[in-house]
């Protein structure tokens, strides 16, 4: 990759590209830091249920674990910090969701210093409506350019609740490469959205990505082949001019 990379742990970094970690409390934090991360996460959820299945603390009481992430994030060079919630629209346990309860975790990471705070359909169960109402809320409290969204496909409905936070102003989408992934929490819940299809769909919406698709469903191919799966990726099992070189 040439002399303009470093590497982080085993992974030769290049520039442009940011490298985030999940640090769920300052023991994770410092253990980051220590790393070299420029970057972390740290993730609540909607939900008190999914919250104490996840992190065996109420969505309240993983709020008060991140406030010394926050501060020592700020202490330590203004390290970014990027927050996420879970179940914004549906739980595995609790059922749907009220909007105002995710508002509420959103603002107080917003508060708190995240930069940005993704929305995860973390069951993918979200239709366009739920998001929208969803959304209305939420927008409400904190300003679509500091919002993500992170839609699984479980009912195939994540292109199009992606669609929707589009109309809202957000243009950060979460995804991953040929849909792999998933969540351990909820029977038969898929991975997030495929990374091809969300590029495809925003490139024919005439929006630029940055994202070479051909070379991205090289990477693909490439990965699934390894995994011995196929790709969930309806983008990448249709193309036909890409190859997993």
């Amino acid at each position: 990759m040439g002399d303009n990379t470093e590497v982080f742990r085993g992974i030769r970094k290049v520039p442009g590209i940011s490298y985030p970690v999940l640090t769920p409390n300052l023991k994770g934090f410092e253990s980051a830091l220590e790393a070299g991360a420029e970057e972390v996460a740290v993730f609540g959820a909607a939900s008190d249920a999914f919250s104490l299945k996840n992190v065996n603390c109420t969505a309240a009481e993983a709020i008060e674990r991140f406030r010394p992430v926050l501060k020592a994030a700020q202490k330590h060079g203004g390290i970014r910090v990027r927050g996420y919630v879970s179940t914004v629209v549906g739980c595995p346990y609790e059922g749907a969701i009220s909007p105002l309860a995710v508002v509420k975790v959103v603002e107080a990471l917003h508060k708190m210093g995240c930069y940005e705070i993704s929305l995860g359909d973390t069951i993918g169960v979200g239709t366009p409506g739920s998001m929208r109402r969803m959304l209305d809320e939420v927008v409400k409290a904190v300003p679509p350019e500091n919002l993500a969204v992170h839609c699984h496909d479980t009912y195939g409905q994540a292109l199009s609740n992606i669609l929707v936070s589009l109309d809202y102003g957000i243009r950060v989408v979460d995804a991953s490469v040929s849909g792999l992934g998933g969540c351990p929490y909820a029977r038969g819940a898929s991975g997030n959205a495929a990374t091809e299809d969300v590029i495809y769909m925003l490139h024919g919406l005439g929006l630029e990505t940055g994202v070479q698709l051909e070379k991205l469903i090289g990477v693909g191919r490439y990965i699934c082949s390894q995994l011995g799966r196929p790709s969930e990726s309806k983008v990448n099992r249709t193309w036909k001019g890409a190859t997993t070189s």
